[in-house]
């Protein structure tokens, strides 16, 4: 067999390798997120600019710690039925994630890069609900409480599904003692 044959297949063997890894370690949602970040700023730098807000202490944290997840908290006392429970944690998700776009979006990476753990869990009332996202507020994790139109099965402007995100450590810390859905 010729020598230059193997070591072309060789360097290719190599660099098919390191493209696998570095795919698997850095997905390419990641990159083109951040583009079309870079885009979204060059189309609304016309209008008048929204006062910056300022960088969540989670934020940080996704420098050091590694292992993210988000928690999706439901109140069981309002009996919803299983479309609804599955419609306002999509709005409690998106909402949440829209928030820390921009003022946390390394945390946001590292929940991608872990592959958006969720986890649902049931909460009995709404006041258990609102103790629950202060003590989440204490730790500095970020929280987003989806408040219902009252259009199909429960009372408007009910609290129905809080999402919060961060460590897991930290996330367990606060709803680690609730029952999954």
């Amino acid at each position: 067999m010729d020598l230059t044959f193997l070591s072309a297949v060789l360097v290719g063997a190599g660099c098919l390798a390191l493209g696998y890894y570095i795919g698997a370690r850095y997905p390419g949602h990641i990159f083109i997120s951040a583009r079309l970040n870079k885009d979204s700023e060059v189309v609304g730098s016309g209008k008048k600019k929204d006062k910056q807000k300022e960088p969540l202490e989670i934020e940080s944290l996704a420098n050091i710690l590694e292992d993210f997840k988000m928690v999706l908290v439901v109140r069981n006392d309002l009996k919803m039925g299983k479309g609804k429970i599955a419609a306002q944690c999509s709005h409690a998700t998106l909402g949440l994630y829209k928030k820390l776009l921009h003022r946390a979006p390394k945390a946001l990476n590292r929940w991608e890069m872990c592959a958006q753990p969720k986890v649902v869990v049931k909460i009995e009332s709404e006041e258990d609900m609102l103790v629950l996202q202060e003590r989440a507020k204490s730790l500095k994790l970020p929280t987003h409480i989806t408040i219902d139109a009252g259009r199909t099965q429960i009372a408007p402007n009910s609290r129905t599904v809080m999402a919060l995100l961060g460590p897991i450590e930290v996330v367990d810390d606060v709803t680690g003692g609730l029952k999954l859905l």
